[in-house]
């Protein structure tokens, strides 16, 4: 799906105000109610927006030591690992990925003895050969979707021509 202006101007608006409500967003773009609703369910049908859950700082839930772990898995064992993956709490995301390593996880722990545990736990799948961890000292860059959308390039917003005067939004 392209996305243009007016999706990107509501995606950073939603971003900013993670509780704001549809008249309010309308409200800010300078676009109706209406015109607002049919693009957050066009961007929710289409996969662009995949839920509206709170963002959870992890230090603050009691879950303050982070780590990355590379793990090189036997050949087509990779649904083994997986399900092996899915179960261990600890395990935040992973993704398949090409290099020397075959699948990269991210992991969160109350302390750095419950990271051993989780990384011996991760360790007892017989589809892993070998990990490599590296411990998240501080965050650099936090994750983030909105530079990458507003750098891209935009089609100019259909059907909302008061939007496309609005300043703040060029």
């Amino acid at each position: 799906m392209d996305l243009d202006a007016l999706d990107v101007a509501l995606l950073r608006l939603l971003t900013e105000h993670p509780r704001i409500g549809v008249l309010e967003l309308s409200r800010l773009a300078g676009v109706a109610r209406a015109t607002v609703s049919a693009r957050m369910e066009r961007l929710r049908t289409s996969g662009v927006v995949t839920g509206y859950g709170p963002q959870v700082d992890l230090a603050a839930a009691g879950y303050p030591v982070q780590a990355y772990v590379t793990l090189e898995i036997a050949q087509g064992r990779l649904d083994e690992v997986t399900e092996h993956l899915v179960a261990l709490p600890g395990v935040l995301e992973a993704y398949a990925t090409t290099g020397t390593g075959d699948v990269l996880c991210r992991l969160a722990a109350r302390s750095n003895d419950d990271l051993q545990q989780i990384l011996l736990e991760l360790n007892r799948s017989a589809g892993i050969r070998r990990s490599t961890s590296v411990v998240v000292l501080s965050t650099v860059v936090a994750h983030r979707t909105l530079p990458l959308l507003t750098h891209g390039p935009q089609r100019g917003a259909h059907h909302a021509p008061s939007y496309k005067n609005r300043p703040e939004f060029l």
